[in-house]
């Protein structure tokens, strides 16, 4: 079996970073999804595409990998750059400000 394990990116459409903080395993499909004639719902045998399983540490993952024979590659997340802060609403009106604010 081939499976990846990856840190999960902060979804787009929120600022914090819950999830984000576990590592995942997830199986590589085993075969392709078909489209039912019928109603056009894609769908798969595959049982296996359904699972993820979570850790607290990458090593926690390597070892579950090892023990089980699943052939796993390990996906590094991509960090943050480190001079983003956090500001308030008040520094819109600060007076040291780059440029000029206006209406």
């Amino acid at each position: 079996m081939r499976a990846r394990i990856y840190k999960p990116a902060k979804t787009a459409m929120s600022s914090g970073t819950a999830k984000t903080r576990q590592w995942v395993l997830e199986f590589a499909p085993a075969s392709a999804r078909q489209v039912d004639p019928l109603m056009g719902w894609t769908s798969s045998d595959d049982m296996n595409s359904q699972v993820h399983l979570h850790f607290e540490t990458l090593e926690a993952a390597r070892d579950y990998a090892a023990e089980n024979g699943i052939d796993a590659v390990v996906i590094q997340p991509k960090t943050r750059k480190p001079n983003i802060r956090p500001r308030g609403y008040g520094e819109n009106f600060a007076t040291d400000r780059r440029g000029a604010w206006t209406h």
